[in-house]
This record gives C-alpha cells, sequence and structure tokens, in this order.
C-alpha cells in the first residue's frame, strides 16, 4: 500500500512519452507517409496494418508469459524497458526511411520493418503496462499513477504531433530554383525548378493562405482546381508553373517547397534519440513492490485458465479493441484531412497540439471523476459524449477552422479518459483474478490487454485504407484525392462516432464497481500480510 513519490510517478510518464512518440508518430504519420510519400497504394497500407497487428498478438502473450516468468536484480518488468530502449528508437527511424525501390520491393520492405517495430514496441511496452500494476498494490494510488502515465503518453504524442511537420518543413527543404512574374495584383506565375529528383515535394507559401493553380497546360487539362498548395513529383531540371494569387507581394523567399521524404526521415531521426533517452530515466527512477505469493508455482495452464474466466478482464479486451478503434481512425486520418479538405497541412499540427492539450486535461481529471462516478459509469459517459461530439464534424465545411478545432478539443477531452481508466482498470482485473483463484499472471493480463488495443489500431488503419481505396484515393494524384474528400469526412466524423456508441454498450457489463474493489484490495492487503507474517 505504499505511496509513490512524485518523482517516480514523472519517471513512470516519461515511458509512456517515449511510448508514444513512437505509437501516435506511427498511427498519426505512417499511412500518409506510405501512401503520399513511400508511394504504396493506401488498401495495400491497410491490409499492411491489420496483418501486423494481428500477427502482433501472438508476440504480445508471448511477451507477457516471458515477462511475469523474468527473474533479475532490477525485477521482472523493468528491465525489458532498459534492454529495449535503443532498439525501439532504431527501428522507429527505418520505419519512416523510404529507400528507392521498386513497388515490390516497398512492399516487402514496409512489412518487414513494420513486424520488426511491432515486435520491438512489444518487448517495451508490454512490460511497461504491467509494471504500472506492480508498483504499488493500492488501486486509487493506481488510479491516480494512470493519470500520471496518460499525462506522459499525450505530452509525447504532443511533442510528435505538433512538432512533425515542422521539422519535416525544415529538414525538407530543397532550396530550389524560384521564378516568380507578377501578373496583376494578389497574382502570380511561379515556376519551380530543382537541379536533382524528388519523389514527392509539397508547395505553398510559408503563410498557408495563398491558392495554387496549375499554368502548366499538360497539368492544367487533368486537374486545376486551386488549393492552398499542391503535391508533386519533380524531375531534375524541369519547370513546374503554377497560378499562385490570394496573397500580395509575394518573393521568392515566401515560397515553400518541400521534400517530403528526407524531411520525414530526419525529422524522425531526431525524436526517436528523444525516445530513447526518456525510457532511460524511466528504468532509473521506478521500483517493482508487488509481486505473486511465494506459494504461487509457475503454470502456464492455469493462467490461461483464470484469464479465460475472467470476466472483467474479457469485457476490457473487447473495450480496448473498441475504444482503439475509434482513436486510432481519429489520429490516422487527421494529416490526409487537413492536407487535402483543408488544404493546409501544417495547420494539422496545430490541430493536434490542441487536442494533445485537451487530452492532458482529460487524463488530469480522469482520476477525481472516477472516485465519484466510479470507473465503469465514467467510461460509459466518456463514450457517449465523446462519440456525439465528434460526429460533428461532418457539418463543417473546409473554411470552418474555429470549429474543427472546438469539436476536436471538446472530444478529444472525453476520448483521454479512456487509455487512462483502461490500464488501470487492467490491474484491477489482475487483482480480482488474484482475489478469486488465489494466483497473480500480471505481465499476461496486460499483454492480452495491450494486444486488443493494438490490433483496434490495425483494424482501425484497415479501416481508412479500405474506405479510402473505395473512393479511388490516390496521394499522388490530384484529381484522386479530391474524388475521395467525401470518405475522409466519414472518416473524420460518423465512422469513430459508431465504434464509440457500440463501446459504450459493451462496457455496460463491466463487473467491477468501486465497492467491489475496495472489498478485493482490503482482501488482498490481508493476505500479503499473513504470508509476511507466517
Amino acid at each position: 500500500m505504499e505511496k509513490l513519490s512524485l518523482k517516480e510517478k514523472i519517471g513512470y510518464a516519461l515511458g509512456d512519452g517515449a511510448a508514444n512518440i513512437a505509437w501516435r508518430g506511427v498511427s498519426t504519420f505512417l499511412f500518409i507517409f506510405y501512401t503520399d510519400v513511400f508511394g504504396i497504394n493506401p488498401a495495400a497500407v491497410g491490409l499492411l496494418l491489420l496483418i501486423a497487428r494481428f500477427s502482433d498478438g501472438i508476440s504480445d502473450i508471448a511477451m507477457g508469459i516471458i515477462g511475469d516468468r523474468t527473474k533479475s536484480k532490477y525485477g521482472k518488468f523493468r528491465p525489458w524497458i532498459l534492454w529495449t530502449a535503443i532498439p525501439l528508437g532504431v527501428i522507429l527511424s527505418l520505419l519512416f526511411t523510404g529507400p528507392n525501390l521498386s513497388p515490390t520491393g516497398k512492399i516487402i520492405y514496409a512489412y518487414t520493418t513494420y513486424i520488426i517495430f511491432t515486435l520491438v514496441y512489444t518487448a517495451n511496452n508490454i512490460p511497461y503496462g504491467a509494471l504500472m500494476a506492480v508498483m504499488t498494490g493500492d488501486d486509487k494510488e493506481r488510479t491516480s499513477l494512470g493519470s500520471y502515465r496518460m499525462v506522459g503518453a499525450f505530452s509525447g504524442g504532443m511533442l510528435v504531433q505538433g512538432a512533425l511537420l515542422f521539422l519535416v518543413a525544415h529538414f525538407g527543404n530543397i532550396n530550389p530554383t524560384i521564378a516568380i512574374d507578377k501578373l496583376e495584383p494578389s497574382k502570380y506565375e511561379v515556376t519551380v525548378s530543382t537541379s536533382s529528383d524528388v519523389e514527392n515535394v509539397n508547395i505553398k507559401t510559408k503563410n498557408g493562405i495563398a491558392m495554387f493553380a496549375w499554368a502548366d497546360s499538360a497539368m492544367s487539362e487533368t486537374v486545376n482546381v486551386p488549393t492552398q498548395g499542391k503535391s508533386f513529383s519533380m524531375e531534375a531540371k524541369k519547370a513546374y508553373s503554377f497560378i499562385v494569387s490570394g496573397e500580395d507581394n509575394i518573393e521568392a523567399k515566401d515560397i515553400s517547397i518541400i521534400d517530403q521524404k528526407r524531411g520525414y526521415s530526419n525529422s524522425i531521426y531526431l525524436l526517436s534519440v528523444f525516445l530513447a533517452l526518456a525510457l532511460l530515466v524511466t528504468f532509473y527512477t521506478t521500483k517493482e513492490r508487488v509481486y505473486p505469493l511465494k506459494a504461487q508455482k509457475s503454470n502456464l495452464g492455469k493462467d490461461l485458465k483464470d484469464l479465460i474466466r475472467n470476466r472483467p478482464w474479457i469485457v476490457l479486451l473487447a473495450i480496448g479493441l473498441l475504444f482503439q478503434v475509434y482513436n486510432s481512425i481519429k489520429q490516422g486520418i487527421v494529416v490526409i484531412y487537413f492536407s487535402h479538405y483543408l488544404h493546409d497541412q501544417l495547420l494539422a499540427g496545430s490541430y493536434m497540439v490542441a487536442l494533445m492539450v485537451a487530452s492532458i486535461g482529460g487524463a488530469m481529471i480522469t482520476s477525481p471523476l472516477g472516485k465519484r462516478l466510479g470507473k465503469r459509469n465514467l467510461f460509459i459517459y466518456a463514450l457517449i459524449f465523446s462519440g456525439a461530439v465528434n460526429a460533428l464534424i461532418a457539418f463543417c465545411g473546409p473554411d470552418d477552422t474555429i470549429g474543427i478545432f472546438s469539436i476536436g478539443i471538446i472530444s478529444e477531452f472525453a476520448a483521454a479518459i479512456f487509455p487512462t481508466l483502461f490500464f488501470a482498470m487492467l490491474g484491477d482485473a489482475a487483482d480480482y483474478s488474484e482475489y478469486k483463484n488465489g494466483r497473480r499472471a500480471t505481465g499476461l493480463i496486460y499483454s492480452a490487454g495491450s494486444f486488443s488495443t493494438k490490433f483496434g489500431g490495425g483494424v482501425a488503419g484497415a479501416i481508412i485504407g479500405f474506405v479510402l481505396a473505395a473512393f479511388h484515393y490516390n496521394g499522388q494524384d490530384a484529381v484522386a484525392i479530391q474524388g475521395a474528400v467525401p470518405g475522409i469526412i466519414m472518416l473524420m466524423s460518423w465512422i469513430p462516432t459508431i465504434i464509440a456508441m457500440i463501446a459504450a454498450g459493451v462496457m455496460v457489463l463491466y463487473p467491477l464497481n468501486q465497492k467491489k474493489m475496495d472489498e478485493i484490495t482490503i482482501e488482498l492487503n490481508n493476505r500479503r500480510a499473513q504470508e509476511i507474517y507466517n
């Protein structure tokens, strides 16, 4: 029942900050990197995410079993945070490296690096999650630790989601040749060229206000819809011309042309360094205190039997899958939505920072609300509220920036409660298993729960890929992009809302209220005290 120090809570929170540099970096930016930068078909990307996440379930459970049986001077779970800190940063960097390969080679590279990433992430994150349940035996203290954890998680997410697009703009600058011819007030012809081939660039004004239309007749016959920037591939020493309107006094220094492949890669390399350092701090500032009873013998068969008879865990398994599908669809479509509906990719960074700030507020309010309403009831209310608000985005036009930001912030404030409660409730499920069966398999319970959230991310990726493919989305074809806008709006609004409402219905089945958890906590502490006394 030892209370945790502020230093230890912050140290533990940094671990999820690091994990979310990887997790939110991948869930938010990998899809658009694969489709718009690396040039893979969206349906193929969706299938990749689904297959890899399903196979990830096997490694999750295996890692939970391994963690429960790990014996070291550092404990069962802490050493894995140390062992995987640097490898996780390395494989994240490789994931956003786009080598020049054939279409088949690109798919092979994507599958290989993504599957290795999921394995290393599993070896890090399963022990990290289980560590939460063995740092304290007090379920209320664990809820408080969960709030710190989510503040760390959302801070890491804010770092990657807020800074990445600006880092891409910095590292991806190709210093092109730019010629500007003023046609009339607030209207110019801008011609650009570069000395080397660049597979995918994005051109816009630095203020992001001016509208770009193709001046080249060959391009304008294909599509000539004015947008706040254009994405295209550049051949060395070939001139590309645009009619640019809507801004005054445009000069060459006001035009931004970004090599997205180089920008993404170098940005992720830098963030990976912060990831590894934060994980090392987590290892050195935390401590394990709750261990299985000494009389408990290792028996995988009994552990698995206890797991499938653990009703709270079964409900959480379904909830973890559903809320992660909900969150991952919203995260995975943001950059595409802002790039191709609002035509302002950098604004997506500001939007995601705003959502992360709202998430931190949601995580901080979870513990007092949970004590007042109970974890189960709070979870249900948050699902219904967040989903209902999120649906309103469907009614926003591309110029309704304030409305989009307001709806997103309010919805995300409630959505932040989901993971904060979920990981604390997995600890409750571990306590319930020990209370009912006299055995504890913390790593196994967390691994199976983690699988549901990871697989939910894969399902979300598949949904995004299949919906965009149904609307014939091609991130390197302006005509196909415009035709897919209705599907992009659906993915940003109605589709996640439906998932949230289903999850609220499932959560009604969760059997552990606060009165029951108080009973379980008292009984387990009595058992441990008796063992020490004997």
